[in-house]
């Protein structure tokens, strides 16, 4: 039962992109996988992306662009909140919650999860804001948001992505 006629024996087909989200029971759990989707999104575009060893630095990724290395935090969400999806951009240190600086990560970047979506946001345009308030898609009605014009805006991870001061170029 479950198995698609030409499959190898005991292998359940796949039903739908989403369904390993679906199972997920835990927040690391989505993580990990919001982590591989932007592995895969990132080296997609063209990206090269590595991973430092251990769960010690305060970055995920280091995203290649050919030009520059970029330190990237990886969040995800799953919930839509009163018509928007929010994000924690804070770290745990020393028991307490902190906010991400520029001298410690370059970008969050936010996968909404079933909008297979994607926030490329420069930490110096967040500043100390501890909660992200993200949009649904622009098909659904809505009224413009702070966030909307880093929608899957990896061309921020170009060259010229970002000035000198470390502010987007939109």
């Amino acid at each position: 039962m479950g198995e698609d006629e030409g499959s190898l024996p005991g292998r359940v087909a796949a039903s739908g992109p989403n369904l390993a989200y679906q199972r997920t029971s835990t927040s690391k759990r989505q993580g990990e996988l919001s982590e591989l989707a932007f592995v895969y999104k990132a080296a997609s575009l063209g990206f090269i992306v590595a991973k430092p060893y251990g769960d010690n630095e305060r970055y995920d990724f280091v995203v290649d662009s050919g030009q520059r290395l970029w330190r990237v935090q990886v969040k995800s969400t799953s919930y839509l909140h009163s018509g928007s999806y929010r994000v924690l951009a804070l770290r745990h240190w020393r028991g307490q919650t902190v906010t991400y600086q520029p001298s410690e990560v370059d970008f969050l970047v936010a996968h909404v999860i079933p909008e297979e979506a994607w926030f490329v946001l420069p930490i110096r345009a967040i500043g100390d804001r501890p909660i992200l308030t993200l949009g649904p898609s622009a098909s659904v009605p809505r009224r413009p948001r702070l966030w909307d014009a880093y929608r899957e805006a990896w061309h921020l991870f170009r060259e010229d992505g970002v000035t000198e001061q470390g502010l987007p170029c939109l």
